[in-house]
């Protein structure tokens, strides 16, 4: 969705290769939408006095106001987070957990090879999640206090929906959320190899050319090899963006880096589909997040052990089964 990567990089299973360390890559995501001539109105985010971008963040600006006008047109990037319209029973739900908290969307150790579909285990945090933002020197100033503050609430509001410790605190911080421009490029691949050391600086190249059909991406690594509870993630998301692009980007990383990594076409309503529909966490998608962050589960617990407990969670959520 909205054309990001997801890569769950757990200690010893490298599947994008972004660390020395293994890895799991399990959503990217492509635009499918193809812009449109731009239309008359939308326009780019006015840059503060003194720092001009370059022609190519400018372009991008242009490019991804197109896709976001394109979106709206067509009635999608919706904020209502499901409605009348897009009813779901606790079997839709837990199926829909099974495909986007288990599935594997790349094959372990094969960079970004399509998976077989397989189920893994279940992938979470256990320790608190200290947040902390990031931006670079060319993001406008008056970008800056928008996007802080869309953070702080949306990190106060996972906190509530999972009942996990998830708080803005930049001491001792292990979920870095950094905000770049096309012109602050460069800033990224040190930055992340200084967050976390002995991540394959080879591997690293994706960041040198990052194609624009991908808005933004989260990496998230476990404490130990072999892994599934997270310790580490880095979120990275382009400032070009219009503002419902952005916040979109800010919704999903996140949610995604707490462990629900996967996509699901089946999805719905939810933000875990590539098809662009809603653009902010649903009441479904806040119900995916219950269930993983339910005791219960515990971080690499197998697909078959989960099952029951997934279908009874759903269950109680909704009400009733069917």
């Amino acid at each position: 969705m909205r054309g990001g990567i997801w890569a769950a990089l757990a200690a010893g299973v490298a599947l994008v290769g972004l660390a020395a360390c293994d890895s799991t890559a399990l959503a990217p995501r492509q635009t499918d939408v193809k812009p449109q001539e731009r239309p008359a109105g939308v326009g780019t985010k006015p840059q503060t006095a003194g720092v001009q971008p370059s022609a190519a963040s400018v372009s991008l600006q242009q490019y991804y106001a197109r896709i976001q006008a394109d979106l709206l047109v067509r009635g999608l990037l919706r904020t209502d987070g499901g409605g009348p319209d897009t009813q779901f029973t606790d079997t839709m739900l837990a199926r829909n957990f099974e495909r986007i908290a288990l599935a594997e969307e790349y094959e372990r150790g094969a960079g970004l090879t399509p998976s077989r579909g397989d189920l893994g285990g279940i992938k979470k945090w256990v320790k608190p999640i200290r947040m902390a933002v990031e931006f670079g020197a060319r993001v406008p100033k008056d970008q800056i206090a928008e996007d802080r503050r869309w953070l702080t609430e949306y990190a106060q509001k996972l906190s509530r929906i999972t009942g996990h410790p998830i708080s803005m605190n930049p001491a001792g911080a292990n979920f870095h959320v950094l905000f770049m421009s096309e012109d602050d490029k460069a800033q990224i691949k040190p930055r992340i190899k200084a967050l976390v050391p002995d991540v394959n600086p080879a591997s690293l190249d994706l960041f040198d050319n990052l194609p624009r059909s991908i808005h933004c991406l989260v990496i998230a690594f476990s404490d130990e090899p072999n892994g599934f509870a997270y310790g580490e993630a880095i979120a990275v998301i382009r400032t070009e963006h219009p503002d419902l692009l952005r916040r979109s980007c800010i919704h999903e990383e996140v949610a995604q880096g707490l462990g629900l990594g996967n996509d699901s076409p089946r999805a719905r309503p939810s933000i875990f589909n590539d098809d662009d529909e809603f653009a902010l966490l649903t009441r479904h998608d806040e119900m995916l997040l219950k269930i993983l962050y339910d005791p219960e589960l515990t971080p690499g617990m197998s697909a078959e052990r989960a099952a029951p407990i997934v279908r009874r969670k759903a269950a109680a959520l909704i009400g009733g089964s069917s």
